[in-house]
């Protein structure tokens, strides 16, 4: 099996031929100008919906919204401020084509993105304003959330058509690191109805399902397992993970779920090396797992480059092997 095939082959829920990194060139990354941007290093990026991104060299150029320029401040004037483009005579399948002219689809997957309502709804209105809007204006969140939707939707359908993905990858931190920022009863309100439409329609063409997710998120599991998701990333330590894959074997995959906080800065290298074949040995049997370890902190710091080569050495020498050896 090629890096693609086994990767694709845990998404099933079956045990691949090795235990898949993040160090693999399996995925082939393109730049989706239609939906929210990853990154944003070359200065403000602004979407199709009016939302100013930027990015920063201490967050890796992720991008951000710009703080302070937020483009509605009153959710009910929301129809005089958010207005999806037209995509009526755009050449979606040239633009596709562009797009994956240099992937091997043999050997590297695709992902389409997007439903990330929540993240887009506080793109518009900031954090605080979101929030607000969220218990004092209900109907007016789920109208504007019903119009974002059929934008997003509908890129979604052209991506099904033109980019031919392998998976379908859904996008929302909802939490921060030790709790929600909403109750499931919100969730099932306000977003999953919308995250359900990408996951349904995802699923009618055979696709599988991806969630990324931040914080404690798992209150939010069962919802994602109930819409067909077949992965979770980084599936933080902050979560109960122990008992997610023991619940969830062969039907939710961790990518992730390595404790970065705790051993960012290690220097003990004995102690380290055995957190990390720990690592390996709760999350790796029963397959539903990838390994992503992560040295953590700046290549000048103490400890940096040890951390780097124990992580590559545990990998290739006790993780990548793991179902031929165990």
């Amino acid at each position: 099996m090629n890096a693609k095939e086994n990767y694709l082959t845990m998404l099933r829920g079956e045990i691949p031929e090795y235990v898949p990194s993040m160090f693999e060139p399996r995925m082939a990354f393109y730049t989706e100008e239609w939906l929210t941007p990853v990154y944003a290093p070359n200065g403000p990026v602004v979407t199709k919906l009016g939302v100013t991104y930027v990015g920063s060299p201490d967050l890796n150029n992720g991008a951000m919204p710009k703080p302070g320029e937020y483009i509605l401040d009153d959710i009910t004037r929301w129809r005089d401020c958010i207005h999806a483009p037209d995509t009526s005579d755009f050449d979606w399948e040239a633009y596709y084509k562009e797009k994956t002219k240099d992937v091997d689809r043999k050997t590297q997957s695709l992902a389409a993105t997007g439903g990330d309502y929540f993240l887009t709804l506080i793109s518009f209105m900031g954090f605080e304003n979101a929030m607000l809007a969220l218990y004092e204006e209900p109907e007016e969140v789920k109208a504007l959330l019903e119009y974002v939707s059929k934008f997003y939707v509908e890129v979604l359908k052209q991506q099904l058509r033109w980019l031919k993905p392998d998976t379908v990858s859904i996008m929302d931190d909802d939490a921060a690191l030790r709790a929600p920022f909403f109750s499931v009863d919100m969730y099932r309100e306000f977003f999953k109805p919308y995250q359900k439409i990408h996951c349904d329609l995802a699923r009618e063409n055979g696709l599988l399902l991806e969630r990324h997710d931040c914080g404690r998120s798992e209150q939010f599991v069962p919802d994602w397992v109930e819409m067909g998701i077949r992965s979770w990333n980084p599936a933080q330590t902050t979560n109960d993970l122990v008992s997610i894959k023991k619940k969830y074997v062969g039907k939710l995959a961790l990518c992730g779920a390595w404790d970065s906080m705790k051993w960012a800065a290690c220097e003990d290298e004995e102690a380290y090396r055995a957190a990390l074949k720990e690592y390996v040995d709760t999350f790796a049997p029963g397959g539903g797992f990838v390994f992503a370890a992560m040295a953590g902190g700046t290549p000048d710091s103490p400890g940096y480059e040890m951390r780097q080569k124990a992580v590559q050495d545990v990998y290739q020498n006790y993780a990548r092997d793991y179902y031929k050896t165990h």
